[in-house]
C-alpha cells in the first residue's frame, strides 16, 4: 500500500498545482500497483476530493471496479461512483476517456445485479452530457443509459436524449442499440412515428452480416406500423444493405403472416394468425404490442365508416366492424375522438354518433410555430449534410478512393455534356 499512498500524494499534490498534465503522465505508470490493490483501495477515495482530484480518483475507481467482484462489493461501490460521475471535472475525466465509460459501464452492471436500475438513470444521464463533445455525438453510455430507463420504466428521461439529431457515432453497435431501444422506449410512450424512424434506422444501416438487434427492430417496426399506419410495406429503401435485403424477412415470417392477415381487415383472421403464433409472439416479449394491433384493426374499421357514412349508430358501429356490444364501439369511439383519430359526437340519448370534418384551420399561432420550428429544424439539416459532404470532398481517403475508381472508367462511359438545350 506504501505505492498506493505515495500516488495519493502525488494526486493531491499535483491536482493542487494544477499540472494536470503531470499527474496524468505519473497515473499511467500506475495500473499494475493500483491493479495489485484492487480490493483494498475503496478506502483511499476518501482521501480524495471527486472534484478537484478528478483525473486520480477516476483511476483508482476504475481500478476498485475491476474484475470480478462480488454483491456486496458492487453495493458499496454504486454511492461513491454515483457522487464522483455527478461532480467530477470535466477536463480532466475527458484526458481519460476509456477510463471514465469503462467506470461507467461497470456502475449500470451493479446497478442491474442490485436490481434497482432507477438508481442509475440520472448518473448516466449526466455521463453523457460530460463525455459527449456535443449533443450530435453518439457515446457508448446513450444505449447503456436507454436500457436503464426501459429497464426503470422512467421513460420521459430517455425522451430526453432522442431529441438529439446523432452525426457522430463511435461505435456501430451503439448506434444499433441506440435506436432499438430508442424505439422501445417511443412506443412505450405511445410515440410511433419517432419509434419507427429509430426501427428503421436499425434496418437499414449499413451492415455486413445479419445481426440479432436488426431482426429484433424488423419485428417492432412491422408491429409498429400497424398500429400507426395501418399498413406495412415489405419494400425496403435501395441504401438497405444488401443483407439485410435478403434475409429479415426470412427470419420474421410470423410477423410477414401478420401483416398480411392485417392488411385483409377482417379481423377474424387477424385473431386466428395471431393465436397461430401467439408463443412466439409471447417469446419475442411482443405479444402486448401485438394485441394493439388487433385494437388497432378495429379503429382502422371505423376510421373506413367515417368515408363512408356522416351519422351512424354505436350498434350498427358494432356490427360493422365486429365488436361485441354498443357499449364496446363506445368507448372505441371515444378514446379515437380523445386520441384526435376521428372527429365526432355521441348523442347519448339515442346513441348515435355524428361525424364530422377536421376542424383545423392550419392558420392558429401554434401551428404557425411549428411550422415554423420545422422549417428552421429541416434548414439547419440541409446546413449540416452541406458541411459534412464538404469535409468528405476533401478527405485525403475519399481522394484516393474515388481516384482508384476512375481508373476502373473510359471517358467515354460517361454521357457527354449537351452544347445546346431546347426550350
Amino acid at each position: 500500500m506504501d505505492a498506493v499512498q505515495a500516488l495519493v500524494a502525488n494526486i493531491q499534490g499535483l491536482s493542487s498545482a494544477g499540472d494536470i498534465s503531470h499527474l496524468h503522465v505519473v497515473l499511467k505508470q500506475a495500473p499494475d500497483s493500483l491493479y495489485a490493490e484492487s480490493t483494498r483501495l475503496l478506502p483511499v477515495l476518501d482521501q480524495l476530493d471527486p472534484s478537484k482530484h478528478s483525473l486520480g480518483y477516476l483511476y483508482i475507481l476504475e481500478a476498485c471496479s475491476s474484475g470480478s467482484i462480488s454483491k456486496e462489493q458492487g453495493s458499496a461501490l454504486v454511492l461513491p461512483i454515483a457522487t464522483f460521475i455527478n461532480s467530477c471535472d470535466t477536463e480532466q475525466i475527458r484526458l481519460a476517456p476509456d477510463k471514465f465509460l469503462s467506470v461507467c459501464k461497470r456502475f449500470k452492471d451493479q446497478v442491474m445485479v442490485l436490481e434497482e436500475p432507477l438508481r442509475g438513470v440520472a448518473p448516466m444521464l449526466t455521463a453523457i452530457r460530460k463525455i459527449q463533445t456535443s449533443s450530435e455525438h453518439l457515446t457508448s453510455l446513450h444505449p447503456e443509459f436507454l436500457l436503464l430507463c426501459l429497464l426503470s420504466k422512467c421513460y420521459k428521461a430517455g425522451l430526453s436524449i432522442l431529441g438529439d439529431d446523432i452525426f457522430e457515432v463511435d461505435q456501430p453497435r451503439d448506434l444499433f442499440l441506440y435506436c432499438y431501444y430508442g424505439g422501445m422506449i417511443c412506443i412505450g410512450q405511445k410515440r410511433f412515428q419517432k419509434a419507427l424512424e429509430l426501427l428503421h434506422n436499425v434496418v437499414t444501416a449499413p451492415m455486413t452480416v445479419i445481426n440479432a438487434i436488426a431482426v429484433e427492430a424488423y419485428k417492432k417496426y412491422i408491429l409498429a406500423s400497424l398500429i400507426h399506419h395501418g399498413q406495412f410495406s415489405t419494400s425496403l429503401p435501395k441504401y438497405t444493405s444488401s443483407v439485410a435485403q435478403r434475409n429479415l424477412k426470412n427470419f420474421c415470417q410470423p410477423y410477414m403472416e401478420l401483416a398480411n392477415s392485417y392488411s385483409t381487415g377482417k379481423i377474424e383472421e387477424l385473431e386466428t394468425c395471431v393465436q397461430k403464433y401467439k408463443e412466439k409472439f409471447e417469446n419475442d416479449n411482443n405479444l402486448g404490442l401485438v394485441k394493439q394491433v388487433i385494437s388497432s384493426m378495429y379503429k382502422r374499421n371505423i376510421q373506413r365508416l367515417t368515408q363512408t357514412y356522416l351519422t351512424l349508430s354505436l350498434q350498427d358501429i358494432a356490427n360493422s366492424v365486429q365488436l361485441n356490444s354498443a357499449k364496446e364501439a363506445e368507448m372505441h369511439v371515444l378514446q379515437m375522438i380523445q386520441d384526435g383519430e376521428i372527429f365526432a359526437t355521441i348523442n347519448q340519448k339515442d346513441g348515435m354518433v355524428r361525424f364530422l370534418e377536421d376542424p383545423e384551420q392550419y392558420k392558429t399561432c401554434q401551428m404557425i410555430e411549428h411550422i415554423d420550428s420545422s422549417i428552421q429544424r429541416i434548414m439547419a439539416l440541409s446546413r449540416k449534410l452541406t458541411a459534412m459532404d464538404e469535409n468528405i470532398s476533401s478527405d485525403a481517403l475519399f481522394l484516393g478512393k474515388v481516384g482508384r475508381e476512375r481508373q476502373r472508367f473510359d471517358f467515354d462511359d460517361f454521357d457527354t455534356v449537351p452544347q445546346k438545350f431546347n426550350i
